[in-house]
């Protein structure tokens, strides 16, 4: 990765209560397609004990970023997300300053 400018997107939601059916549809299918997208790292999701959902997402750049956000069918998820599935959002989206990594041998 080394010259390139990574951007981690970290995405905080509470789901209504009676999305989780139709939101697992949508979650899968929007996930398959940012896995296909030109500069897509990776993506994880996690809940919290109190129902807030994190998702980092990472891209090798702002274009990229920007390209994810403009796809079609992610702009219609973005649509339904804020009518049926969340009672609430946060979006921060940030260039990586420095990473470091360790991993045992």
């Amino acid at each position: 990765m080394k010259g390139a400018q990574l951007i981690v997107t970290v995405f905080r939601s509470r789901l209504k209560p009676d999305a989780s059916d139709e939101y697992s549809q949508w979650a899968a299918r929007i996930g398959e397609l940012a896995k296909a997208m030109p500069g897509y790292i990776s993506h994880k999701g996690f809940t919290a004990p109190d129902g807030e959902r994190v998702t980092i997402v990472e891209f090798e750049s702002e274009e990229h970023v920007r390209a994810w956000a403009a796809h079609p069918d992610h702009v219609q998820a973005k649509k339904r997300g804020r009518e049926a599935f969340y009672g609430d959002y946060r979006i921060q989206i940030c260039s990586v300053l420095k990473e470091t990594s360790f991993k045992a041998s």
